[in-house]
């Protein structure tokens, strides 16, 4: 026999189906990305004659630093979404867990496979989750 699918993404982690708190939709987690790429394509060409390392080094860096910092990148700042711990109350989530999730982001792969409650496989591995709006999680405060 199998468990009765949620009806909406994120209702097995206590996430409302829309609004504040809610998991990100995939345009936003896709326009976030494409946001900061191009927001770090921009710097690498202006330092660094557009090296592509460079500019994959600079999207990581970005990625860990703002997210361990802020809770969020540029892209995810722009599209209204912020990036949470799931395991704790701790927003943002620590440097190690934003590291992780930024090299998974970075191989590009894992941010396209889904990894169950509607999260992507590495929100899943980090331990994070995306939401919209500046809610924390339900059941998490």
């Amino acid at each position: 026999m199998t468990a009765p699918a949620d009806a909406w993404p994120g209702q097995g982690l206590g996430l409302p189906p829309a609004g504040p708190g809610s998991l990100a939709t995939p345009g936003r987690r896709v326009a976030a990305i494409v946001v900061d790429w191009l927001a770090c394509s921009l710097v690498s060409y202006a330092f660094f004659d557009y090296h592509p390392g460079a500019t994959l080094l600079l999207f990581v860096v970005e990625q860990v630093v703002l997210v361990a910092t802020l809770g969020g990148s540029f892209g995810h700042a722009l599209l209204g979404l912020r990036v949470h711990r799931l395991v704790t109350t701790t927003t943002p989530p620590p440097p190690l867990a934003a590291l992780l999730r930024a090299v998974l982001v970075a191989l590009v792969l894992p941010a396209f496979l889904p990894g169950g409650d509607g999260r992507q496989l590495h929100d899943k591995l980090a331990g994070t989750v995306l939401l919209r709006g500046s809610g924390r999680p339900a059941g998490r405060r």
